[in-house]
Parts: structure tokens; sequence; C-alpha cells
């Protein structure tokens, strides 16, 4: 549900403003009405504060200083290329450079050379390794005498400047440094951050204060100072007693239409759990209901159909409580993640699908393997066709969850604009229920029945047809509008009915690919010997249910959110675009 708030209204004489606004910040329950981005961002103090908040996050997202970072990164880049430089110097074995650098001086030339293994000649020079096809040679040569080498079949390599355990002798040296340099990260941190994430509270309490200034109108040449604000109801008495004691005047009111009133929504325990999905498209406005305790059972149903395995919920459900254990600053997530695990465990053994068995299948389970909601159980036949029972049942819960949302936007607009301007949703609503229920009854409704659905279906014709818009004065503009209206409800239900059968598809999908992977662990097995069968069983029975899992997780996040945003909350008329409660407070 959204928080009812209240508007106020205040009035400071210039020299009591800053005194009033710190009385404000403390108590912390007014989100002051803020101007428009473009009439506040421009300003240079603000800029600035906006600039070291940016600067003091970045610093404490790194944990240390830009100076520190990049010694510690160019002492692993150093690390790594000394790596690399010993491994490309390893074919030439361990050898001393000061001899190298002894027989240079002496007059003798030394030059490394690589060729094909079956090339090489001993008359080329010393054979030094063979790696990789390639052998590696070396030539001395008096007075820098041409090679032999060179006009064969031999590659030039440049000389090596260190050997390989010279480099890793470097390496190690290196690893000083970094440890080094690691201590000197931790000891800045143990000095710093503490501090720095102090100054990161002061600095977002310096632009939220920067932000109600500019928001504030001076009148009277300055002398008097107006703003606005807005606070929610239960806390209305803590603020009314500060202001009784304040140098201020103040009025408090309902919120008008036109305000953009700021939204808190406050839900129970289990609502509360699904409003992240309510913020990642929009929060409601204040003039709308809160869709979250409405949608939020339909979406773990939906999510449940979608994967579809009881195992997977199995998994999930452990995964949520582990997170409600070892992480409890996510436990809201993990809560979330019980509840879509048991309904998805729920759905898998109703439908019996564990971990891609066929649990009506399974010898053991004989006795009862007639209550599982199969097609082999529960066929439903229909205008001559057969159909798998969980694809209608998708199809009759995206009914439902059609016309509740068509319900759900008649109560919205006659608690907020009056019964007049629901009257239309509300023709279609009864004329749509009206409809299932004589297709349901048909054959059997009385000729009293079947004329009392007549009358019910040709007032709502009425309504629909001269009484789309109330506010319309010409017969003929509702009656077009009432059309258009027809022609967008049959060809748009149509379309959102059938969206729901992916429901069933993709548990359908899941639970196959599922069986699939089974059968190929069991035939891997069967087809090696009896003391190793179980390795490539365990291996592609893991490789494949992880994919599998992962593929139907996605299908199962995805497809439920977009039942959600795209055919509930267009039938359902969802508005949004509310902006979120934010009290001026300290951090």
């Amino acid at each position: 549900m959204i928080t009812q708030m209240k508007k106020y209204t205040f009035l400071v004489f210039h020299r009591d403003y800053e005194p009033f606004l710190t009385q404000l910040r403390d108590l912390g329950v007014v989100h002051i009405t803020q101007k428009a981005a473009g009439l506040i961002e421009d300003d240079e103090k603000l800029q600035a504060a906006l600039q070291h908040e940016d600067e003091l996050r970045h610093l404490l997202k790194q944990g240390a200083p830009d100076q520190l970072i990049q010694e510690l990164a160019n002492i692993k880049q150093s690390i790594e290329d000394a790596k690399n430089a010993a491994s490309q110097v390893a074919v030439w074995g361990d050898f001393d450079t000061e001899r190298i650098d002894a027989l240079s001086k002496a007059g003798y030339t030394l030059r490394f050379y690589s060729c094909g293994a079956n090339a090489y000649q001993e008359k080329w020079g010393i054979k030094v390794s063979e790696k990789e096809g390639k052998t590696y040679f070396v030539s001395i040569n008096e007075n820098n005498e041409n090679d032999v080498a060179l006009e064969n079949d031999a590659t030039l390599l440049p000389a090596p400047e260190k050997s390989a355990a010279q480099y890793m002798q470097e390496v190690e040296h290196l690893k000083g440094l970094m440890a080094a340099a690691n201590a000197r990260i931790e000891a800045w941190q143990l000095a710093n951050l503490e501090d720095i994430k102090e100054q990161l509270k002061e600095a977002r309490q310096q632009i939220d204060w920067q932000r109600v200034t500019l928001s504030t109108d001076k009148l009277a040449e300055g002398s008097l100072c107006l703003f606005e604000g807005f606070c929610p109801i239960d806390k209305e008495a803590e603020l009314n007693a500060m202001l009784e004691s304040a140098q201020v005047y103040f009025e408090s009111e309902e919120p008008a239409k036109e305000d953009n009133t700021p939204i808190e929504l406050k839900n129970n325990f289990y609502t509360r759990l699904f409003e992240p999905i309510t913020r990642l498209y929009s929060l409601p406005n204040y003039a709308e209901l809160d869709p979250t305790p409405f949608f939020a059972p339909f979406f773990m149903l939906f999510f449940g159909l979608c994967l579809g395995d009881g195992g997977y919920g199995l998994v999930i459900l452990l995964a949520g409580l582990a997170v409600i254990f070892k992480a409890p600053k996510l436990k809201e997530w993990g809560w979330l993640g019980v509840f879509m695990g048991l309904t998805t465990m729920v759905v898998g053994i109703l439908t019996g699908m564990f971990f891609g068995i066929n649990l009506e299948e399974v010898a053991v389970l004989a006795p009862v393997k007639q209550y599982f909601i199969t097609e082999t159980n529960a066929t439903v036949h229909f205008m001559g066709g057969a159909y798998h029972p969980m694809m209608v049942f998708a199809i009759l819960i995206g009914i439902f969850q059609i016309l509740f949302a068509m319900g759900f936007k008649v109560v919205k607009i006659t608690l907020r604009d009056g019964f007049k301007y629901a009257a239309y949703d509300c023709a279609w609503l009864v004329a749509l229920v009206t409809l299932i229920v004589w297709f349901a009854l048909s054959g059997s409704l009385s000729p009293i029945g079947l004329y009392t659905i007549y009358g019910i279906l040709g007032l709502c014709a009425l309504f629909i047809l001269f009484y789309s818009n109330p506010d319309r004065k010409v017969l003929l503009l509702n009656v077009g509008g009432g059309l258009w209206g027809t022609y967008n409800m049959v060809s748009g239900l149509l379309g959102d009915v059938l969206s729901y059968i992916r429901l069933f598809a993709l548990g359908l999908a899941g639970g196959i690919l599922g069986n699939v992977f089974n059968a190929l662990a069991l035939q891997a097995g069967g087809a090696c010997p009896s003391w190793i069968g179980w390795l490539p069983t365990l291996l592609i029975l893991v490789f494949g249910h992880s994919l599998n899992f992962a593929l139907c997780l996605i299908s199962s996040v995805v497809h439920p959110m977009r039942l959600t945003f795209v055919e509930f909350y267009k039938n359902a008329g969802f508005e949004g675009g509310g902006k979120e409660y934010k009290p001026f407070a300290k951090h």
C-alpha cells in the first residue's frame, strides 16, 4: 500500500531559515519538494559538491589513492612480464649471462636460432632443447663471421637478456615489493577509510542542503523563505510538535492531484519481498493503488510454472535458506528464494517432474501416479481436441489475472475520480465475466437465465458504445470512441491470453531437456566399464542440469516480469511515474 502523505508549506524569516532547516534535518521526516533538475543542477556550488562526492565514492570504492593503486598495478604487471619472459627463455636452459658477455669480449659471437626438429643439422651449432616440434640451438662464431645457418631453414631469435632462473628471481623480488605495496594500502585504509566514510556522509548532507536551499523561493526582497514538503501521516504528530516550538509559519493540507507527492510503500513481510520488482518498472503515482500486493501471488505462481521442476525448486529453497542464515543483510532476497522455491517444488511434484525424472514412470510411485497432473491422467477434451492440463491451466490463470487487473482498474478509478469514469471499464469487465458464464453454462441455462444474460450484455453494450468518455458531450464522438475501444479490447485480449501459454511451454521445455540429459548420462555410463561408468554419468548430470537450471531460471524470471509489466499493468491501467519518498535527514 501507499503511505498517506500530508503536504506542508513553510514560510520562514531569512534569519531563522538555516536553524529551521537544521531542525527539519535532525527530525528527518519531511521530503522537501525540489525544483526541476535543470533549474538547480547547474549551480556551481552544487556541482562542486557533487564532484567532491564522486571523488569520495571513487576513493572508497578503490580502497586507496590512485597513486598507491597504480603502484600496485605496475608491480603486478611487472610480475606478469617477468613470468612471460621466463617462459620464453626457458628453451635456452639455465645459462650464465656473465659468461656470454665474457665470450663476446673475447671476440666470439653467439647467435640463437630455432628450426623444425627434422631440419636441424649439427654443423649449424649446439643444440640446446626441443619444444613443440622445434629445435633451439646456438651458433658460436669467431670475429663475427656469418653463420651457415643463416642460409638454411633456421630463424634468428633475439638473444636472451636473462636466464629463466634470473627472471624467476626477479619475480620473487617483485612479490616482495607487491607485499610491501599491499601493506601500504592496508595501512592507508586503517588510517583513512572511516574518515572517508564520514566525509562522504557530510558531502551527501551538503548536497541535500544545497538542493533544498536552491528549491526555496525568496520573497519580500529575500526577507522571507518559502518552500514545500511532504510528511507521512504516521509521523505528522512528531513534525507538528516540532513546528509549534519553531520560528516558522506553516500550513498542512491534503496533497492535490497536480502535486508530485512522494511515494512510500508500506507492505507486510510477504508483499515487501516483491517491492524490488515494482521499483524495477516504476513506482505508482500517489493517485494510484500499489500494485505490489496484487501481482505478488501471481508472480510467485508464474515463476513456479515456468521452472516446473521440483528438484530445481529444492535447490532454490536451500539456496534461499543459506542466504537467510549466512548473509543476514540479504535475508529478504533469501526469503524470496524460499517462497519461489516452495512454489516450484509444489508445481513440480504435482506435475510429476523432479530433476528431469518423470515421477509417473518411477516404479515405487506407481500407487500414486494417477494423482499427478499429467497428460496421461488429466487430458482436457474440448471441441473435439485433446489438450495438456497445464496448458489449459495456464490459459485459465491468464484469463483470471486479466479480469482481476480490469477489476483493479475499476476500483482505482472509482476511488480517484468517481464511478462514472470507471463505468466504461466496469461494463467491459461485467460483459467479459457474463460471456464466460454463458460459455461455461451453455446448454444448461433456463430461458430466464438466458434472457438475463442477454439483458446484462445489452446494458454493458450501451455503456461501451455511448459512455466511453463521460466528459464528451457529442454522442457520435462517444460512439466512435466506443467502437475503437472495442476493436482494441478484442484484439488486445486475444494476444494477452495467448501470452500465458508460455507458462506451460517453458515448464514443459525445461522438463524435457532435463529428461534428455538424464538419458544421455545413463547411456554414457552404460557404454563404459562398470568401474568407471559412474564418472561420465556424473559429469553429464552435473553439466546438463546446471545448464538447464540456468536457462530455466532466466526464463522463469523474465517471462513472469513480462506478464506483470505488460499484461497485468496494461489491463490494470497502471500509470506509474511516482517519485520515492526521501526525507531531508542526516545520513
